[in-house]
């Protein structure tokens, strides 16, 4: 019943599927506000989950324009070109991470991030 406004990032698990197109299974993250983290509220809406991330170290590229599933896509195979065959990292996920409201015209920041095994 509390309205918690824009987190960020807003973090969304993508699933690519061998041609390297992302897999119509999704989950998206939302980062609980600082101070309903101690207790956070339970969801009224059996879909919504509260997990809590572990620790992980990521390789990161950053991109600005609006996003869209093909930008992540490419800069996630830049990525994965850039740290070529000798890094360790999950291979059959990574996450996409915006950190802008929609209303925001200019500057935006987006990131594909990898995450280190």
């Amino acid at each position: 019943g509390v309205g918690m406004g824009m987190t960020a990032p807003v973090s969304i698990t993508a699933f690519p599927a061998e041609d390297g197109s992302l897999q119509q299974k999704v989950k998206v993250y939302l980062r609980i506000p600082s101070q309903f983290q101690a207790h956070p509220p339970s969801p009224s809406d059996e879909s919504i989950k509260i997990e809590e991330r572990q620790e992980m170290t990521i390789y990161s590229t950053q991109f600005g324009g609006y996003a869209k599933e093909v930008d992540y896509v490419n800069y996630a195979a830049k990525l994965k070109s850039a740290l070529g065959s000798e890094a360790a990292y999950h291979k059959d996920f990574y996450f996409c991470n915006g950190y802008d409201p929609p209303m925001k015209p200019y500057g935006r920041r987006n990131e594909v991030w990898f995450v280190k095994e």
